[in-house]
């Protein structure tokens, strides 16, 4: 079983199993002060977190992923200048780049390419697989084609997709992606935080669930789902 917690924007906390059977919390794009954000920075002192996730370098996504991994001992993952830059600020990190899986023995850990901009290094998403569920968080991208080739070589269970527009896919887009990924489960994410990104959780819901067979999670911040 697995647990999708969201603290607004693209801030998720997912607890799952790993493949030495012990259970692994993951923070991704913890952007822990946004407005939306039910929960602060400072509450995950003393928290125990296995590994801190961060997209790309825009304040909305790094956030406070420097502050927490202080905090809680956890590495940043991300591309090679990310967690450089991490460690530059007193974290630990570990660094990769799109590819093939990380050298992590626990996880499955794989950053797949986004369509997007950063100064550290480029943006990706990251699929996250564990002994008995994978998720992808797209992080902040465009729709491309190549999300078939996640579908194909991954196969996710759950994908935390952008819907706000402006700097993201919209409704629309996210609806074809969901089309190319297949998963399981769809959890939007990335809207509403502020007037730009203003989007229509429903209206994806109805959409998708229209025209795939995935179903569609809406997660109020603070709300959990548990799967399967």
């Amino acid at each position: 079983m697995a647990l999708i917690k969201y603290y607004g924007h693209s801030f998720f906390e997912i607890v799952l199993r790993g493949f030495d059977d012990e259970e692994k919390t993951i923070l991704i794009d913890p952007w822990a002060e946004n407005p939306l954000s039910p929960i602060k920075t400072a509450s995950f002192q003393g928290r125990r977190v296995n590994y801190i996730i961060v997209t790309h370098d825009h304040g909305d996504h790094l956030g406070n992923a420097i502050d927490i991994a202080k905090l809680t001992n956890a590495p940043i993952v991300g591309v090679y200048e990310i967690a450089l830059y991490a460690e530059e600020h007193g974290a630990r990190g570990i660094g990769g780049n799109i590819g093939g899986p990380l050298s992590i023995s626990d996880l499955e850990i794989v950053l797949t390419p986004a369509t997007h901009s950063s100064k550290q290094g480029v943006p990706v998403g990251v699929v996250v697989k564990g002994r008995d569920v994978v998720v992808y968080h797209a992080g902040d991208t465009g729709l491309f084609s190549e999300m078939s080739l996640i579908h194909e070589l991954y196969n996710p269970d759950i994908a935390l997709l952008p819907i706000g527009g402006h700097f993201t896919m919209g409704v629309r887009e996210a609806v074809k992606a969901v089309e190319l990924l297949k998963p399981r489960i769809v959890i939007p994410m990335h809207y509403n935080t502020f007037p730009l990104i203003q989007a229509d959780p429903v209206l994806f819901k109805k959409l998708v669930e229209e025209k795939t067979s995935s179903r569609v999670i809406v997660l109020n911040p603070g709300e959990i789902f548990k799967y399967p």
